[in-house]
């Protein structure tokens, strides 16, 4: 009886292993499965807005979020796994002056534009000259 034991307890752990290994998570931390290269664009328009180009593969989604400087998201948006080309243009007048960021990512790769918006001042000339 004791010869049996020793080979069945053998067999048990074995086999939970193997049970174990087969439940374990194939994708862990969330990390997506596939996920898409891209190519982004950044200019402004003579209106005063911000022109976002989005050129990606089919194969995942891409994120674009604007930040704040406080790392508040004032805007975001999902460009799906399906789509292709996604061109954004953003109204800034509303937005105090200051430093932003727009962020753009695939779930692993990041990619960071640094935007300022400030305010041209209209200044009195320093120095007046006047002849008599």
């Amino acid at each position: 009886m004791k010869a049996l034991i020793n080979p069945l307890v053998i067999a048990f752990a074995l086999t939970l292993a193997t049970f174990s290994a087969s439940l374990a998570n194939t994708n862990p931390g969330g990390r997506p499965a596939t996920v898409a290269s891209y190519k982004t664009g950044m200019y402004t328009t003579a209106e005063g807005k911000l022109q976002i180009a989005v050129d990606k593969e089919a194969t995942g989604a891409v994120d674009i979020q604007l930040v704040n400087a406080d790392g508040k998201v004032l805007f975001a948006q999902r460009v799906a796994k399906k789509e292709t080309i996604a061109r954004l243009r953003l109204t800034l007048s509303d937005l105090p002056d200051g430093a932003y960021q727009v962020r753009v990512s695939n779930g692993v790769d990041t990619t960071t534009h640094s935007v300022t918006l400030s305010t041209n001042q209209p200044s009195a000339p320093s120095r007046l000259v006047a002849i008599n």
